[in-house]
C-alpha cells in the first residue's frame, strides 16, 4: 500500500504501523497543515480498542518530518497523558491508555459495576472503556477474551498470521443510586475477521441473561458452548474433505480446491457437445446445510 502525498519519512512510519501492528489500524482521513502546500502531514487513525475503535489525530509537520508528532485524543480523553505513567517513567501508549480507562471505570459510582470489575480482574486481557457525553448516557464497555484455546493449532495447514480470538463485548449502562432494578447489559459476540473461514460467531445464539446474574456466572456456560462449537467446526473440515473426495468417481479429480477448509471445489465435466465447470460451495455448518452449486458451460 502506498501513501501518496505524504513525505517519504512520514509515509514509511505510517506504512510500518499499519502493516506490523497486531490489530488492524486504519486511516480515516488525511490532510495538509499548510495553506500553501498539498503535502499531507496529518491524519486520523482508527485504533481497535474494546472491540470498537477510538480516533486519534496524528499531527506531523511536513517541514520537519523527523520531529515527533503531536497526538490529539478524543474529547472524552482530555485527561489522558500517555508519555509518563504514575511512577514518573515512560510507558507504552496502548498500555497507558488501558490503565487510564481502567482507572476511569473504577471511579464510577455504581455498585454493580464495582462488583463486576472485582469478579473479572483475574481474567487476562480484559479491556474497559468509560463513555460519557452530553448527547448520550454514560456507559461502561468491557471486552472479555473467551476460551483458553489455541484455535490456530487446531487447523492443519493454518493460514493465519495472528492468533484467532473470540471475545464478548459487554456494555453496562451506568446506574444511579435511585435506580432500583439495574437493566441487563448489552451483549455482543465478536471474533477476529479471519475466523469466519472456519467458524462464524454470527450463528451463535447467546445464552439468556437472567435477573440478578453477573458475568462470573454467565461466562463459564458461554465458553463451554463455544469450545464445543469450535471443536465441531474443526471436525467438519474433515467431513467436507471426504465429501469432495467422494465426488472424484463421478466428476474426476477437482481442478481447484480450498485445501485448508475445503469450503469450495471446482470440477470439469463434459457431456456430449457441452463442457461444464461445476463449483461446489460447502457451508462451514455442513452437513446441516446443503452445498450450493454453480454451473458454467461452453460448447466444445
Amino acid at each position: 500500500m502506498t501513501y501518496d502525498g505524504f513525505p517519504p519519512f512520514i509515509s514509511a512510519q505510517l506504512h510500518y504501523l499499519i502493516n506490523h501492528f497486531a490489530h488492524p489500524v486504519r486511516v480515516e482521513q488525511a490532510w495538509s497543515g499548510s495553506k500553501y502546500s498539498n503535502t499531507l502531514d496529518r491524519f486520523t487513525l482508527l485504533i481497535p480498542y474494546c472491540l470498537d475503535t477510538i480516533k486519534w489525530d496524528v499531527i506531523y509537520n511536513a517541514e520537519f518530518p523527523h520531529a515527533p508528532p503531536d497526538i490529539i485524543f478524543g474529547p472524552e480523553d482530555e485527561d489522558f497523558h500517555p508519555f509518563y505513567n504514575e511512577s514518573g517513567g515512560e510507558g507504552d501508549s496502548r498500555d497507558q491508555y488501558m490503565s487510564y480507562q481502567r482507572k476511569r471505570v473504577g471511579e464510577v459510582d455504581d455498585d454493580r459495576l464495582k462488583f463486576e470489575i472485582c469478579t473479572m480482574l483475574s481474567r487476562e486481557g480484559i479491556e474497559m472503556h468509560m463513555s460519557s457525553g452530553v448527547e448520550k448516557p454514560e456507559e461502561v464497555k468491557f471486552a472479555v477474551p473467551l476460551m483458553d484455546m489455541n484455535i490456530n493449532k487446531m487447523v492443519v495447514g493454518c493460514p493465519w498470521r495472528h492468533p484467532q480470538k473470540i471475545s464478548l463485548q459487554v456494555i453496562y449502562p451506568v446506574n444511579r443510586k435511585y435506580v432500583s432494578a439495574p437493566s441487563a447489559p448489552h451483549l455482543k459476540l465478536m471474533s477476529t475477521p479471519a475466523l469466519k473461514s472456519l467458524f462464524s460467531v454470527d450463528d451463535v445464539k447467546l445464552p439468556p441473561w437472567l435477573d440478578g446474574m453477573c458475568m462470573a456466572e454467565y461466562l463459564p456456560h458461554l465458553e463451554e458452548t463455544l469450545e464445543r462449537q469450535v471443536s465441531e467446526a474443526v471436525s467438519l473440515i474433515e467431513v467436507r474433505r471426504r465429501f469432495i473426495e467422494a465426488l472424484a468417481p463421478l466428476f474426476g479429480r477437482p481442478i481447484e480446491t480450498d485445501s485448508v477448509f475445503y469450503r469450495k471445489s471446482m470440477f470439469f465435466v463434459a457431456s456430449g457437445a457441452f463442457s461444464f465447470l461445476v463449483l461446489f460451495f460447502l457451508s462451514t455448518q455442513f452437513p446441516k446445510q446443503q452445498p450450493s452449486l454453480m454451473l458454467q458451460s461452453s460448447m466444445v
